[in-house]
């Protein structure tokens, strides 16, 4: 039975925070994308609406009708800036899971490196052990070469 080397359990722990970190870097961007579009949207609909009610400017608008134009607008402005906080902490999320991942991917890649030293290193050993094997036989073979003539 051979011993599994216990660094392979770290390194599959490595893997799946990596994989979870991944995945959660995706959601983050996800929720980052929907809010932008968001903005976007709620811009455009800003902009349409101004230009809807600057067509009517000419028309006969009463005050009231002016009024209820500019607390909409103002409303409209409020949920703009609204999105745009949700864009900022969206993209800040963003950010935080972004340097997470690379963190535990670095993580991840340090025990594969180790892993890697360790099995060049076990080769070495063994390459040695063989070589040390292969040149007592040789030696061996001499004496007895030598003891028959």
């Amino acid at each position: 039975m051979v011993k599994k080397d216990p660094l392979q359990l770290v390194l599959q722990l490595a893997k799946d925070a990596e994989e979870q970190a991944s995945l959660q870097l995706r959601s983050a961007k996800s929720e980052h994308q929907k809010a932008r579009q968001q903005l976007d949207s709620l811009n455009n609909y800003r902009l349409e609406y101004m230009q809807q009610m600057s067509g009517k400017v000419g028309s006969n608008l009463s005050a009231s009708q002016y009024h209820q134009f500019h607390r909409f607008v103002g409303q409209i402005d409020q949920a703009v800036g609204q999105q745009v906080e949700a864009v900022k902490k969206a993209e800040q999320q963003q950010g935080y899971r972004q340097q997470y991942w690379m963190e535990k991917q670095q993580k991840r890649k340090a025990v594969e490196m180790l892993l890697e030293k360790k099995a060049v290193k076990q080769q070495v050993t063994e390459a040695k052990s063989e070589q040390k094997l292969i040149d007592e036989f040789a030696i061996q073979q001499l004496f007895r070469n030598k003891k028959v003539r």
